[in-house]
């Protein structure tokens, strides 16, 4: 294991260079008032690279391709993996109660995704509510999930979870569909391979493009760490994709009113949920 002792310093020319691409890159967007931030998540990334400055760490991610997996090294170092159980538990019944139920009379298979899904907390969720429902056993649904860090999917896989991921799921649900494992729970065997798993940038079309086509979307509080473009290109993307009727969630502090989506927010199950009709 190694120790860091402190952060190194981020001059603002330098900051602005790493900034800008990795936003070019990811889509992730830091302003000035998050340098020293970046400069904290950074710091052991340089160093470990053998640098002593955030220039050369820069020049590395833009011209030296033989080092192209440090992307994925500094996705993992950047990713926010603050989520739980039951999060917005209003969007979990407008699915159940409303959304499902509407598309199933399609008559015919029903996709979900759950884009940047961190450590897996949202998708099991999803999992879980439509299994609790009868929903898995009626329909055949199937759950994708992605994000960009392979490290927070690796933690998904796993399907062990520590007690803070649990403060808004009911009681009798932890109980029904978890066990107790050392320092954490463990969720039930048929709800982790409900779930299929993958990393992708959400930035990337060639990364999404199959993801995007499901039915349902969850991207619930991420378009909060990106910019304007960056959530215009993604929104644009998944509306494209999608088919119609399409249901798009997202966080409920977020909105995509003033980019001017083609989506229609509609009142669904006392929630809002962004529609392609």
């Amino acid at each position: 294991m190694r120790f860091y002792a402190e952060t190194l310093g981020l001059a603002e020319n330098t900051f602005i260079l790493l900034r800008d691409l990795i936003h070019e890159r990811t889509g992730l967007f830091f302003g000035s008032d998050r340098r020293e931030l970046l400069a904290d998540k950074l710091s052991p990334r340089v160093v470990d690279c053998g640098f002593e400055s955030f220039i050369d760490y820069y020049y590395l991610l833009k011209y030296d391709t033989a080092r192209a997996g440090e992307w994925r090294r500094l996705m993992n170092a950047l990713a926010v993996p603050e989520t739980y159980f039951w999060r917005e538990a209003d969007h979990i019944n407008a699915l159940v109660n409303v959304v499902v139920p509407a598309l199933a009379q399609q008559g015919r298979p029903l996709r979900i995704w759950s884009a940047a899904c961190a450590s897996g907390e949202e998708p099991l969720t999803l999992a879980l509510a439509l299994t609790e429902a009868g929903w898995m056993e009626r329909l055949p649904i199937e759950i994708r999930a992605s994000d960009a860090s392979e490290a927070l999917l690796d933690k998904a896989r796993a399907g062990v979870f520590r007690e803070r991921s649990f403060r808004a799921l009911p009681p009798v649900l932890q109980a029904k569909y978890f066990e107790p494992n050392g320092s954490g729970w463990c969720v039930a065997p048929q709800i982790l391979r409900a779930v299929s798993w993958q990393t992708a940038n959400l930035t990337v079309e060639a990364d999404v493009a199959a993801l995007a086509t499901a039915d349902i979307i969850f991207c619930r509080n991420v378009f909060i760490y990106f910019s304007d473009a960056a959530i215009a290109k993604v929104v644009n993307t998944f509306y494209r994709l999608m088919p119609s009727p399409g249901y798009l969630f997202v966080g409920t502090s977020e909105s995509l009113l003033r980019l001017g989506t083609r989506f229609e927010l509609e009142d669904i199950g006392n929630t809002f949920v962004y529609v392609k009709r």
